[in-house]
């Protein structure tokens, strides 16, 4: 792709996202199938290690939407940088000269011969019109009698149409990335996790419930419902969620249940 001048910008934010969630190089290669050599060319704005525009778009889209990010706007930085004009911006005037050339010069074929191609598309479609209105060799059966034999009618089978129904439940899986205290509780009071304080690698149980409420003492936790990434804000103080099947929201300390 040629020397490209380096740009703070992309590289950058994908490692600042990926640095504040806890998440590691190998585990971004699992989760979107792209070569770790190409995510840490991305994060180094390494673009001349990436096998070309097209792979580097399609990364950062993959790479953006993984993290959580507006991976439009990645793309869109990346082609206001780096890509060149289109080919039918860049078409030699002299190409332009030979077009309007060929358009002063007129249709190359002479007119007596236009008009015998216009007269033979006429006698062919007459000749369509008049095999359309032909009767046809086969009678068709009088009214109210029941068809038999191979041209008995089918009926139609009915369409059906299935949607998935929404989840009535979430399962909630916590990792440490520092010492974190946790607590959880589920929607009918009950405390899963009574105030703990884990450790980063030390297992914390997974629990499924219709909701959840998650008090985390900082920030230090990789939070993930119903496999979706909660983005947890960095915060040296306690944080609070509430979550569901299809969305979790942050409340307030005061919110009732609590833990101990």
């Amino acid at each position: 792709m040629g020397s490209l001048r380096r740009v703070a910008d992309i590289g950058s934010t994908l490692r600042e996202a990926r640095m504040r969630n806890g998440i590691d190089i190998t585990e971004v290669e699992a989760r979107t199938k792209i070569r770790a050599k190409y995510l840490r060319a991305i994060e180094n704005e390494e673009w001349d290690l990436l096998p070309g525009p097209v792979y580097i778009k399609s990364f950062l889209r993959t790479y953006g939407d993984y993290l959580g990010l507006d991976s439009r706007a990645l793309i869109d930085d990346f082609k206001r940088r780096y890509e060149r004009p289109s080919d039918n911006e860049m078409r030699p005037i002299a190409a332009l000269g030979r077009e309007r050339e060929r358009a002063a010069r007129g249709p190359l074929l002479p007119p007596w011969a236009l008009i015998g191609l216009v007269l033979l598309a006429l006698v062919a479609a007459l000749y369509i019109v008049g095999r359309g209105n032909s009767p046809s060799s086969t009678p068709a059966p009088p009214t109210g009698a029941r068809a038999t034999g191979p041209h008995k009618a089918r009926p139609a089978a009915p369409a059906h149409t299935q949607q998935a129904a929404p989840p009535t439940t979430v399962k909630l899986q916590l990792r440490a990335t520092g010492q974190v205290y946790i607590c959880l509780v589920d929607g009918g009071g009950k405390k899963l996790i009574p105030g703990t304080i884990y450790a980063p690698g030390q297992a914390i149980p997974t629990y499924t419930a219709p909701k959840l409420l998650v008090t985390l003492g900082n920030a230090s936790v990789r939070m993930r419902a119903n496999g979706r990434l909660v983005r947890v804000p960095a915060s040296a103080n306690a944080i609070r969620y509430l979550v569901g099947p299809t969305s979790e929201r942050q409340i307030p300390l005061s919110a009732t249940p609590t833990c101990p």
